[in-house]
Order: C-alpha cells, then structure tokens, then sequence
C-alpha cells in the first residue's frame, strides 16, 4: 500500500503540474501579467498546497517538530535542488524584480523566522499573526505589480489570446493544484511510512522525506515550466513557493498553536538563509542562473543531506 501511494502520487504530481503550468501561462498572456507574478502567486500557492496541508496537521496533531522542519526542509530543496535542476537543463535568466525584490524579501522571511525563533525558543501565536501580516503584505506588491505590467504592457496579439479559452485556463489551474495537492499528499503518506519503518525521527523525516515529498509539487512545476521555456515562471515558482511557506504555512501553523523552536530548527534556517545568499551571489553579475552553478548547488544540497543523517 505505501509503494502505492508513491506511484500514483508520483502521476497526480506530474499530470497535475503538466495542466497548471499550461494553465498559468495561458492566464498570464491572456491578463497581459509577467510570467514571474503569475510563478509567484498562483503557482506558488498551488505547488505549497501539500506543505501547508501537513504543516497545518502536524501542528494540530501536537507535531510541531515535523510542522517546522517541513516547512524549511522543503524551502532548502526547492532553492538548491529545484532551482538548481533547472539551471542544469536550462540556464535560468532571472527577473529584475526578482533579483531588487523578491529574493531580498525571501532572505529577509527566513531572517525573521530565525529571529522569532532564537529570541523566544518558539513560535508564539502572536509571531504567527506577524508573520501573516507580512503575508498580506507582500501579496498587496504582487498585486500592485500585476496592475501595472498590465498596465505598461504592449498590446498582446489576439490569436495568443484565443490560444487557450478563459474556461480551460480554469479547469486547468483548478484541476491541476487539486491533482498537486493529493498527489504531494500520497507520496508524504507513503514515503513517511516507509521511513518511520526505519526509525528515523520526526526532525529528520520532516527535513528530508516529507520536505521532498511536499516540494515534489515545485519541482515537477518548475521542470515542466522550464522545457516549457516558461522560465520565468520556473523561478517565480520557486521563489514565491518559499516565501509563501513562512509567512503564510508557519504563520498559519503557530497562529494554531504556539511551535517549539529547537536548536536544529535554528542551524536549519541559518542554512537557508546562506543558500538564499548564495543563490542572489550567483544571479548578481549576469542575471542568471547557468549550468555549473545549478551543479554545485546540487551537490552542496546532497553534502547537506549527509549532514542530516549524521547529526
């Protein structure tokens, strides 16, 4: 039964990114709205819908190590290995916006996830409010953006228009985050199985089988959208899906209830905040992510996962 749900989690996740990037994409030319808004908004939402549905039941369930370590587990696999896949397949060019805007205020996320957590050893529902408000507020700069790109965009060439029906676009972004969502969902329930068969603890299943099995969404998203040449979109994605899991998933799990905020929670942030470093170090001369810098953060990510099954 648990190498049942891999395989057809494993089909949900792919079929279901397949239909939602072609969706997104075809909404975002259809609003006259950049890829990256769209990959930092509704992607982003709909690829992080299995880490907020397990961060949010580990929290009710009284699991807050599992709730914290998925949520920045997941954060450091979509940034050194989703990202990284894809500049290996593809160089990534990186938006302006991104490089001035959107990977300062992921860095800035994380740093305040750390902050909270180190100065009060948790998570108070009160850092929970906070970090929802900030929520709120980046989603209000997204949407500033959107209008005006829409606003300052050139006309868009009406047979692009008619390529995809405002009915199909729907049915393929509703469908496509409802066939994410339960197949991130079969593949954490059977990967986490297989892996408690093993002894490993919840920390552990958290920041490495539940993390990838939650970021598989992101990942299987952003590979589709790079062949795609949705580039983009892929990075958008990936940048929008992390700052989405801190201010919106932790928000919403310690708002819940308040989350211990243990000392390899704190060596865990402080990693993702160096590969955030790290990734804008790299985007910083040309505006891109090329082919051996996606190959060493692979390979950083790999020693960091030798590191977690030694600690």
């Amino acid at each position: 039964m648990m190498y049942f749900f891999l395989v057809f989690g494993f089909v949900f996740l792919i079929k279901g990114a397949d239909f939602f990037v072609d969706g997104s994409s075809a909404a975002a030319k259809r609003l006259r709205v950049p890829s990256i808004i769209i990959g930092l908004t509704i992607v982003a939402m709909g690829t992080s819908l299995p880490e907020t549905s397990v961060s949010v039941s580990a929290s009710i369930a009284g699991k807050n190590e599992l709730s914290i370590s998925n949520a920045i587990g997941s954060n450091i696999f979509n940034l050194m290995v989703v990202a990284g896949l894809c500049a290996v397949l593809c160089p990534l060019a990186i938006d302006k916006d991104a490089l001035k805007r959107d990977i300062p205020i992921s860095l800035l996320a994380a740093g305040g996830l750390l902050g909270m957590g180190a100065c009060f050893g948790e998570l108070k529902r009160f850092c929970g409010i906070t970090l929802l408000a900030a929520f709120v507020v980046f989603l209000y700069l997204m949407v500033h953006s959107a209008f005006e790109a829409r606003n300052s965009s050139s006309a868009v060439e009406e047979d692009e228009i008619k390529a995809l029906p405002v009915w199909r676009c729907i049915v393929y972004i509703i469908g496509g985050m409802i066939a994410i969502a339960i197949g991130g969902k079969m593949v954490v329930n059977g990967a986490s199985d297989i892996a408690r068969t093993f002894g490993m603890s919840d920390n552990l299943i958290g920041m490495t089988i539940v993390a990838l099995g939650t970021s598989l969404p992101e990942l299987v998203t952003s590979v589709v959208a790079a062949r795609k040449n949705e580039l983009d979109m892929a990075l958008g994605n990936v940048i929008g899906s992390n700052i989405f899991n801190i201010l919106f998933v932790l928000g919403i799990a310690s708002s819940i209830a308040p989350m211990t905020f243990t000392h390899l929670n704190v060596i865990d942030t402080t990693v993702l905040i160096a590969c955030t470093v790290l990734v804008l170090l790299f985007c910083i001369p040309k505006r891109k992510l090329v082919r051996w810098q996606g190959i060493a953060m692979l390979m950083i990510y790999s020693g960091y996962t030798v590191y977690l099954f030694m600690r």
